[in-house]
């Protein structure tokens, strides 16, 4: 009995023991299962949010305004990148690198689009607006792909450059004004004399060719010149004259001439390949009409006319006497001292090609001023050969406006704001009353200003 006692107490603490083993093991198992699983997530987690981070691009804000592509930061990490386009400008832009196939849509003023690249590379990508003449006249240039960190750095560095103070702005705004009328080289518009043929034209002869033009000082570019100038020579004749222009070709393409606004035979418009060919490197096409009514005409190219014209393959022709015309339209409404014009302007609007934003081919401050008495009369024509349509504002006198594409009004009308769109030709007559210096600008202020002073297409009237 005693003996059997003996053997179930041992047995019941070999169990107990056992027992106390295994609860022991399990939970050093379980310990060590929680802690492989606390790191695995501690892992997984640390593992994601580096996923996560890798997979979140850079933003990079893009700015269009006329004529230029702003950047910030102004160079970007390689990797997933997003631009966030933001067109600022007054004129439709886009913002593309053609190298990587990617582009935003046609963005009006005010418009924003965001547009993604993956896995972008250290380099440099080139980037431009896809507007006919806009990377010509700026929006186009190089951006900086550089190691992630470094961008960081260099953008940081950027934010903490100072903007200029009111003190400094105003100097260089004046700075700017006191060197007007800047001198450039080259002046276009000038009076093209014409020799008469033995069989009764007058002959006009032109020249294509591109030259180095200056467009504001210092700043030289390739233009395309209807002999060496641009705008090119101003042409003038009369109803009833037979009229030859003889253009040669000695561009780096072929070209043609279409008589914008001017009525000539379906053969002699200039559009290739319906009317002609195309006027070919070191060739010479003769234009023949006889004229039969007034024209406040525009001549230019028609082939590639998208780059060529912006560049400066454009002039006037004027078929008529308008100084006589437009005052008989004015009807002494602009209180003329003899109701004869003094002077005859011609002012061409360009805003994009090589050329970009100016007046008579240039930019303030090198653009041509003007001199008027009190009680005379001045003429001007305006022709826009741009892409955009320019508010033209003289400040003093109001302009009264007696012709549209070299049609007389039937009421003319007085405005001190005249838009002018691409292709149009308006006629003014001005007769100013108080003296002073008087800006003459396009109301676009983007077109006439900037922080560093007056800019593009402005001008002046002085008036004595």
């Amino acid at each position: 009995m005693s003996t059997d006692s003996t053997v179930n107490k041992a047995s019941d603490s070999a169990f107990a023991k056992s027992m106390l083993g295994m609860m022991m093991i399990a939970v050093a198992v379980s310990a060590l299962v929680l802690g492989v699983v606390a790191v695995v997530a501690m892992n997984s987690g640390s593992s994601a949010e580096r996923t996560s981070s890798a997979s979140e691009s850079s933003v990079v804000e893009v700015t269009l305004t006329e004529f230029k592509v702003t950047f910030s930061p102004s160079v970007v990490q390689a990797g997933d990148v997003t631009f966030t386009v933001t067109n600022d400008g007054a004129v439709d832009h886009n913002f593309a690198i053609p190298s990587l196939n990617v582009r935003t849509a046609m963005l009006k003023a005010g418009e924003s689009a965001t547009l993604e690249v993956k896995g972008l590379e250290v380099g440099e990508v080139e980037y431009l607006c896809e507007v006919a003449g806009h990377s010509a006249a700026g929006m186009t240039g190089k951006l900086s792909v550089v190691e992630a960190g470094s961008a960081m750095d260099m953008s940081s560095s950027n934010s903490m450059t100072t903007s200029m103070s009111w003190q400094q702005m105003d100097k260089m705004m004046e700075d700017v004004a006191m060197t007007f009328p800047a001198k450039t080289s080259g002046i276009g518009n000038a009076e093209l004399p014409f020799t008469m043929s033995d069989d009764g034209f007058k002959v006009f002869s032109l020249t294509a060719k591109v030259v180095p033009w200056e467009v504001e000082p210092g700043k030289f570019v390739d233009g395309w010149s209807y002999n060496g100038m641009i705008p090119g020579p101003i042409m003038h004749a009369n109803v009833g004259d037979k009229i030859r222009i003889v253009l040669k070709n000695e561009l780096p393409e072929s070209t043609s001439l279409h008589l914008h606004g001017v009525r000539v035979p379906n053969s002699m418009d200039g559009v290739d390949p319906y009317t002609q060919k195309p006027i070919e490197p070191g060739a010479t096409f003769s234009y023949e009409w006889t004229a039969t009514e007034p024209s406040v005409g525009m001549y230019h190219s028609h082939h590639n006319a998208q780059v060529q014209v912006p560049n400066g393959l454009a002039g006037a022709i004027l078929i008529g006497d308008w100084k006589a015309m437009a005052m008989a339209a004015a009807g002494g409404r602009t209180k003329d001292a003899n109701n004869v014009a003094e002077q005859e302007v011609v002012m061409v609007l360009n805003d994009s090609g090589t050329i970009g934003l100016s007046l008579n081919g240039k930019s303030f401050p090198a653009t041509t001023p003007y001199s008027l008495a009190i009680g005379e009369s001045m003429v001007v024509h305006y022709y826009n050969e741009g892409n955009m349509t320019h508010p033209m504002h003289l400040h003093q006198p109001s302009g009264l406006v007696v012709a549209k594409d070299g049609i007389m009004l039937e009421s003319p009308f007085w405005a001190d704001t005249l838009n002018v769109a691409p292709g149009e030709r308006w006629t003014v007559v001005y007769t100013p009353k108080d003296a002073g210096v008087w800006a003459w600008h396009c109301h676009i202020l983007t077109h006439a200003e900037t922080p560093e002073g007056m800019r593009y297409m402005v001008t002046a009237l002085i008036v004595k």
